[in-house]
């Protein structure tokens, strides 16, 4: 097997994960931006191993090491995205950059919380 086809393969899928995570606004489209370059390394990996004739395979144990972590990684960054848009109402990337409330915002929320005890009352 010649080690260009997987490498050309996985730069593409690199470059395409790269502009994804460059170019997009919407969070779970970096996320699975994110996915396709730690793809493009783990088809690095593998191919690699194969080339080199590992007796170890130690190319293919990092790649499970790899899926594990990025598998934890999508189930905590959606469970954040998940958080942000229902607390935000968006998972626009542009308009989560600034963190801090604006300072009119917690009395106005504390008065809505307010009206809506009253309602239940």
């Amino acid at each position: 097997m010649h080690l260009a086809y997987p490498a050309v393969l996985a730069v593409l899928l690199f470059c395409t994960g790269l502009y994804g995570v460059l170019a997009r606004r919407n969070a779970i489209l970096v996320l699975m931006s994110v996915e396709l370059m730690l793809n493009a390394v783990n088809l690095n990996l593998v191919a690699f191993d194969v080339w080199l004739r590992d007796t170890l395979h130690a190319g293919q144990a990092l790649t499970l090491f790899v899926i594990a972590v990025a598998a934890a990684e999508i189930g905590i960054g959606l469970a954040i995205v998940l958080m942000v848009y229902r607390n935000r109402g968006t998972a626009d990337i542009d308009r989560l950059r600034d963190n801090a409330e604006t300072p009119g915002a917690d009395e106005g929320a504390h008065e809505q919380t307010g009206k809506k005890a009253e309602a239940t009352a």
